[in-house]
């Protein structure tokens, strides 16, 4: 059977939704950076003619990132027109979403080379200001779950399983602690795409000085994070709830690319694979307790690649919020140890389409830090499902 192999994985940097360095920086850049990067690392020989199609997630495909963005930053990026584009939307699995068609591609003999991704910008998109559901589904008292907000699902998990406020900000002290951690040490450096960043700041005459920066730290770390300072915050979606902004993932603009081959074509053109796509699950949950979609995904994924946990050695789980983070730890068993070991979406933001392919890139990178065989990538998705994706590292 064909094997479908990761050669190159790159990412932005997360910007501080909806007033951080990103803020006025288009999707179509940021995306365009990051699949010019994914191209660039497989080498001199390699040629943007030679890709077969382009998957692209995001979880908003409209206003400054709608009229299928993956076409229009694929040809900003020096993509021929000759290639072409799609965008995909499964939520907060939009990006792993893409990089498994993208594998199933290949594998299936659809096509040999194939640059997958994602990319969000929360900052220029109206959150929910202009939506126009059905009001007779709003009605149906089934139905009417799936407009369930994110933050009423993430009360409603630490309701019915019993994870307390306390529980939930230590998770995220923890998180930001270790991204803290993770971008001091320079983890993060070889992931990131830097952005160029134009900001102005006033002067000491108190007149406008503009300058370009290159936009490539973290800039949503809390590295003097605290459970004291935490735990003064104020409930964010109901009174007197646990869910805070502070144990709940950030907002964020970013983009990621992942340049994914046949193992047979990447030996061809003699680029080296990183990593072997072994297989991919979504599952349906709840809408109004989205978060633990992971609980249902996870197990799918491994019995459908006859694997099982212990043969895990680490995993990136989107930390939406900390209360369905902590019961998809508790009610799957995963070893707290190997998971979001560089800190997670509390600390370094979830940029939702692009989440999948950013958090990929990470894995790959620590999988062969640690020369690890089997990482995964999993999340919880808006609406009620969840996903799964398993790598295997190439020694």
């Amino acid at each position: 059977m064909r094997e479908a192999v990761i050669v190159s994985a790159v990412r932005t940097a997360g910007g501080k939704a909806p007033r951080g360095t990103l803020r006025d920086t288009r999707p179509e850049f940021l995306g365009k950076l990051c699949m010019e990067e994914a191209i660039r690392r497989c080498g001199p020989s390699f040629k943007p003619e030679m890709i077969d199609d382009v998957i692209w997630g995001c979880a908003t495909p409209e206003q400054a990132a709608g009229m299928n963005t993956s076409r229009i930053t694929a040809r900003y990026a020096g993509i021929p027109e000759s290639v072409p584009a799609v965008t995909v939307n499964r939520f907060c699995s939009s990006g792993s979403q893409a990089i498994a068609f993208a594998a199933e591609g290949i594998i299936a003999n659809r096509c040999d080379i194939v640059l997958a991704g994602g990319v969000e910008h929360m900052s220029m998109i109206a959150m929910g200001g202009i939506t126009r559901p059905n009001p007779d589904l709003v009605l149906d008292p089934e139905v009417s779950k799936v407009y369930t907000s994110m933050g009423q699902t993430a009360e409603n998990v630490a309701r019915r399983y019993n994870v307390t406020r306390e529980e939930q900000d230590e998770f995220s002290v923890t998180s930001h602690k270790r991204a803290s951690d993770a971008q001091k040490s320079g983890r993060f450096k070889e992931e990131i795409v830097p952005v160029p960043v134009k900001i102005t700041t006033l002067g000491p005459d108190g007149r406008p000085v503009t300058q370009e920066i290159l936009y490539d730290y973290e800039e949503g770390i809390r590295h003097d994070a605290n459970l004291e300072a935490m735990s003064r915050l104020r409930p964010a979606f109901v009174p007197g709830g646990t869910v805070t902004a502070a144990n709940s993932s950030q907002t964020t603009d970013g983009a990621a690319a992942v340049m994914v081959m046949s193992a047979d074509k990447a030996k061809e053109l003699g680029i080296k694979p990183r990593l072997k796509y072994v297989g991919f699950a979504v599952a349906g949950c709840g809408p109004d307790e989205m978060g633990i979609g992971p609980v249902f995904a996870v197990p799918k994924v491994l019995k459908r690649t006859g694997m099982e946990l212990k043969d895990i050695g680490l995993i990136e789980l989107n930390e939406a919020f900390a209360s369905q983070s902590l019961y998809c730890i508790r009610e799957l068993g995963l070893n707290r140890e190997i998971v979001n070991v560089n800190g997670g979406a509390i600390a370094l933001g979830h940029p939702m389409g692009a989440t999948g392919a950013k958090l990929t890139a990470t894995l790959m990178y620590e999988m062969e830090r640690r020369q690890v065989r089997y990482g995964m990538v999993t999340m919880c998705i808006g609406g009620g499902q969840g996903a799964a994706t398993i790598f295997e590292l190439i020694k």
